[in-house]
């Protein structure tokens, strides 16, 4: 199995992990109305994620054709930076979307946005 490079972050396809945070705080967890940051582009997204667990599914045959283990290591890298720029992608239509809607209504909103984005920034930088 050859290395497969992960597209740069901001393309078309690049991924972006993370949760899916909605621009709602008040809205209960799972509950979030509205379209999301990542909406426009869902079906990109989901082109992408199928790509990246793809790049999993070759993982497993790799281990279990007994692949030299630098080899897999290589993949291992691989979909772990499919992953993060999976996550930053994310990140940043949350960022334009529902971050950028809370500052229009200002107030707590936009307090309640930038921690949530923040926090999720955090999530990204100990993984």
């Amino acid at each position: 199995m050859t290395t497969t490079e992960a597209p740069p972050a901001g393309g078309d396809d690049a991924p972006a992990t993370g949760t899916a945070a909605a621009c709602h705080a008040e809205a209960p967890a799972g509950e979030h109305s509205g379209p999301h940051g990542y909406s426009h582009q869902k079906d990109q997204h989901l082109k992408r994620l199928r790509r990246i667990e793809g790049q999993i599914r070759g993982l497993q045959r790799m281990v279990e054709e007994d692949v030299y283990c630098i080899d897999i290591l290589t993949q291992v890298s691989a979909g772990t930076k499919a992953l993060q720029s999976f996550a930053l992608q994310l990140l940043q239509e949350h960022l334009r979307h529902c971050v950028a809607q809370a500052a229009v209504q200002g107030g707590d909103e936009i307090d309640a946005k930038v921690a949530e984005a923040s926090a999720a920034i955090a999530r990204l930088l100990r993984t």
